[in-house]
């Protein structure tokens, strides 16, 4: 294995902060616990209400000054925040959404990124914001090995592969080039080989396009358990022991699903991939003990 660096990319910016957070401070403070190498590469998701965003709906709405908290906390660490503008239904009216514009002028400090999938939107980005780094999105379920190496000879700062590749030697190979600028999704809750899966991404997209929360979607998964360790059973999932055969060949990114999951999967999530087995145990008990601290609320004032 490797003594080069690799880069984790953490979920749920907003909905997992004091989580992530916990996670930043730990691996500054007893950086021997946790693996070799591993750093945090960003955190991404979106601000609640963010009509650009994709791949899982957010409700809600953030105020400025809580966003310039946020993106501060993050950045202030070296990490930067990854914004998921993968809605595939948007149109040209949209790029000019008052609240996702007022997010970027936030962050538009030369650190932080977006991810991409939709022509219109990254056209637009390209010429309003050039200082965010560019991430080819897995949402756009390029699959075919001809059309993954002309996504990887454009001018993106990564390409999140697609998890149906994950174990596709033929393809690994073939990238290893690149490998440096493969992102890998490592624990992804969906199925292998959904024939749904597009159109689910495209009803994701108008649900939160349209602040509509109840339209149903007939997944065929829709009743199978989502939790970590029966994720670890499915043929995406890639190990630890895995992941170093992936180190040697090149690859440095991996990323971790939990988006609109419970955070409890991301807790699982966290332990299992960043920490030292022989120091769980004591990661586990500090994350819960500063969890409880840190979501007690202040002495009135």
């Amino acid at each position: 294995m490797s003594a080069r660096e690799i880069y984790w990319h953490l979920p749920g910016f907003v909905y997992f902060r004091v989580l992530n957070q916990i996670y930043i401070r730990l691996m500054q403070d007893f950086p021997e616990k946790f693996r070799d190498g591993y750093k945090i590469g960003s955190v991404y998701g979106t601000f609640p209400g963010a009509i650009w965003n994709g791949g899982r709906v957010v409700f809600g709405i953030t105020s400025k000054r809580d966003m310039s908290a946020i993106l501060n906390m993050y950045n202030s660490y070296g990490i930067p925040v990854r914004f998921t503008w993968t809605n595939s239904v948007l149109e040209e009216k949209h790029v000019h959404d008052t609240y996702c514009n007022l997010i970027m002028k936030l962050a538009d400090n030369g650190m932080n990124q977006v991810l991409v999938n939709t022509p219109v939107l990254e056209e637009y980005l390209r010429k309003e914001y050039p200082n965010f780094k560019r991430i080819s999105s897995t949402t756009k379920r390029i699959v075919d090995a001809d059309a993954l190496q002309k996504e990887l000879d454009k001018d993106y700062y990564l390409v999140v592969l697609d998890y149906d590749l994950n174990h596709n030697e033929e393809v690994l190979e073939a990238i290893k080039p690149h490998a440096d600028r493969v992102e890998i999704l490592v624990n992804e809750v969906c199925y292998p080989g959904c024939q749904k899966r597009t159109e689910h991404y495209a009803q994701q997209s108008r649900l939160q396009l349209e602040y509509d929360p109840y339209t149903p979607f007939a997944c065929p998964n829709q009743s199978a358990p989502r939790s970590f360790k029966e994720c670890m059973e499915r043929p995406a999932f890639i190990t630890n022991e895995q992941i170093v055969d992936y180190i040697d060949k090149g690859f440095v990114n991996f990323k971790i699903a939990g988006r609109g999951m419970p955070i409890d999967y991301a807790k699982e999530s966290y332990l299992y991939f960043l920490v030292k087995d022989e120091h769980k145990a004591f990661i586990k008990e500090k994350v819960d003990l500063l969890l409880e601290r840190m979501s007690k609320p202040g002495p009135k004032k």
